[in-house]
């Protein structure tokens, strides 16, 4: 999966790509992160801006 332009992409698509990311292929926000090499803090800006925050024992943005 691309995630080269998730700072431009939908929140809300972006949201569902991310969970179906750490449901499928990683173990973790942090694994997640340095699998596609984006930057956490930008990232977690972004999902929080549209209302979603990271939940570690879900693995997944709610």
């Amino acid at each position: 999966m691309n995630l080269s332009h998730y700072l431009t992409m939908d929140p809300h698509l972006l949201l569902g790509l991310l969970n179906t990311e750490l449901r499928n292929h990683c173990d973790s926000l942090d694994d997640l992160v340095k699998t596609h090499n984006l930057d956490m803090d930008l990232l977690i800006e972004k999902m929080a801006a549209a209302g979603y925050i990271y939940q570690p024992g879900l693995n997944q943005f709610r």
